[in-house]
């Protein structure tokens, strides 16, 4: 490669340092020759390397990113290897062109000098040969060094990569979480482009593009509530100068025919006519004058309703004295009136949780080794009470931050997408209710497992051998799972899992705090229990009698702000006979 002194070294051609200029050219001529193999050679490297790469990292499931926070993460070191490719790719790409130019600087210094005389350059018949030497050979080298492609590299490696990337689905699946979690935590768009939520580390900001493409998800799913929203968010950040590659008379389209087909027409027709400015021949004029005379129309319609209720006469009405009641009860009977889903975003928001300061005197903190059990009877483990009906316990230390690290490293590689059992067959199926990817981890796999369920054996005095392999889960984006019941209805099939009868008891370990959202509601009894690393949880599905205890109905709230682990241990009835004995009433606790 040509070095800078011989940059430094060449002269200008005159008549008296011919023989040295052309000596020096000659020199700088083998250093610049062109290497034909180079550019392939150079991608022969690049490929290997990719290919290398690629070998170490772990096997990837295809579908569903959007649905565990775990899994997503190694979508970040697949776009740190692509980035790491492109810089290669640009160190290929700015080689080639120092080439191309430190060629272009010798020709400019060697043609400057030969068009003051050129008889007299091409006098010279090493002059006149190099010049045909030039045009002939080297023009052309240098034209194959210009076309060739230094992106074989980095294109195969994306190439292989893109395989691992996530689908239309998984975009689709990511902007309906941010959608649900903007219902069920009554966020304002704004706050939420702006990266303003609770808890957040890593304060991210959402482009007028990026609001754009989520209010066109929602238009796409005929929800235009939502279009309004992020439309109305795009159209503010564009207002405010940002740069984009939206235009503010896509937005305004969409706009102002979300707001139409919500029914304010006053409004959508003003959005229309500031589209209009913007675009005198946007299609949308045609659409004016109908629209004028549906606003008329309503107008109208709207004056004649004020005009009858003003003529009907004035009822006379007698006041009537408020009754009294106790404050508890009303309330109690408001929040039973109130429809589940409601109940459900409330819980997640933290409102309307139904402990009253009397109940919460009842809840206590103890240390607990099960009745003298062998194993705690000098270490006790701490327990707390959370609600008392049902009654829910929750273990606190109990699971160590090496065994939690062990259960993930176990689970993370055959997380799938999590399924819930169908009404009609009872056979499990993909559904939105649940968002989350799920792996089940045997009592055999590893040491640390066995010692867990025993753990779980001990402390509720429940046997094991009968009970569901540990199942692991993680939420995605907006990761919830819907109202459900742990155990098997009557109205259900195959609800007795393989002889082993019906679920009696639900252990629930938490393996990660979440710093917004995400808590376990129980939207019937208005309780709410949050997430809290190295605890579980614990509570009876069925009464002694083996009938189902329909307040345990429960659900995992959105996740707003962090990365949720659970992992649960679901205990059946065969083998409890002497651990738990039937009571006598379908209802006995």
């Amino acid at each position: 490669m040509v070095t800078m002194t011989h940059m430094e070294s060449m002269v200008r051609y005159d008549n008296g340092n011919e023989d040295e200029y052309m000596m020096q050219e000659d020199e700088w001529d083998r250093d610049m020759l062109l290497d034909p193999a180079w550019a392939q050679q150079q991608r022969k490297v690049l490929l290997c390397w990719c290919l290398l790469l690629l070998s170490c990292r772990p096997t990837l499931s295809a579908h569903d990113f959007f649905t565990s926070i775990g899994q997503m993460t190694d979508l970040l070191f697949t776009e740190k290897d692509l980035v790491t490719s492109l810089k290669d790719y640009i160190k290929a790409e700015e080689s080639k062109l120092e080439r191309v130019k430190k060629w272009a600087d010798k020709l400019e210094a060697l043609t400057a000098v030969a068009i003051q005389d050129p008889e007299g350059f091409l006098g010279h018949p090493v002059n006149a040969f190099k010049l045909m030497k030039r045009l002939n050979t080297e023009w052309s080298d240098l034209e194959s060094l210009v076309l060739s492609d230094t992106t074989d590299g980095f294109i195969s490696n994306l190439t292989i990569q893109r395989q691992y990337f996530p689908t239309d689905d998984d975009q689709t699946g990511a902007a309906k979480g941010l959608l649900r979690l903007q219902d069920t935590y009554k966020l304002d768009a704004n706050n939420i482009a702006t990266g303003n939520l609770p808890g957040v580390k890593h304060k991210t900001l959402m482009t007028a593009e990026d609001c754009y493409e989520l209010g066109k998800i929602a238009y796409t799913d005929v929800d235009y509530y939502h279009t309004e929203l992020w439309m109305a968010q795009a159209l503010k950040q564009l207002d405010e100068e940002e740069e984009s590659t939206v235009d503010k008379v896509t937005v305004l389209d969409y706009l102002s025919y979300a707001i139409y087909q919500q029914g304010e027409l006053e409004r959508a027709l003003e959005y229309t006519k500031r589209l209009l400015e913007l675009d005198p021949q946007h299609p949308v004029k045609d659409n004016m004058k109908h629209d004028n005379l549906q606003l008329e129309e309503q107008q109208r319609n709207e004056a004649e309703d004020d005009a009858n209720e003003q003529k009907e006469p004035e009822k006379k009405e007698t006041p009537e004295k408020p009754e009294k009641k106790p404050k508890e009860k009303k309330e109690k009977k408001a929040f039973s009136l109130i429809p589940e889903r409601k109940k459900y975003e409330m819980l997640c928001r933290g409102e309307g949780i139904q402990m009253t300061p009397r109940r919460e005197s009842r809840l206590f903190c103890r240390y607990y080794d099960n009745n003298r059990n062998p194993f705690y009877v000098l270490g006790p483990v701490k327990q707390q009470d959370e609600w008392d009906r049902p009654y829910i316990v929750r273990f606190l230390d109990i699971i160590s931050d090496k065994e939690i690290e062990k259960v993930k490293q176990l689970a993370k590689p055959r997380l799938r997408r999590a399924m819930v059992s169908g009404r009609q067959n009872g056979s499990p199926a993909v559904t939105d209710s649940r968002i989350a990817k799920s792996a089940w981890i045997s009592n055999m796999e590893d040491p640390a497992i066995k010692a867990i369920n025993q753990r779980i054996e001990d402390l509720t005095g429940l046997e094991m051998d009968t009970a569901e392999e540990l199942q692991v889960a993680n939420y995605g984006v907006g990761g919830q799972y819907e109202p459900h019941f742990d155990f098997g209805r009557k109205d259900e099939q195959n609800v007795n899992w393989r002889g082993n009868g019906n679920r009696i008891a639900t252990w629930l370990f938490y393996m990660s705090d979440v710093s917004a959202g995400g808590a376990t509601v129980f939207p019937d009894v208005g309780a709410s229990v949050r997430p809290l690393k190295g605890t579980a949880v614990f509570w009876y599905n069925l009464f002694p009698s083996g009938e189902g205890d329909y307040s345990t109905r429960h659900a995992a709230c959105p996740v707003l702000v962090g990365n949720k682990w659970v992992s649960n241990k679901w205990i059946h009835e065969r083998g409890q006979e002497w651990r738990r004995p039937c009571g006598l009433n379908e209802t006995d606790s």
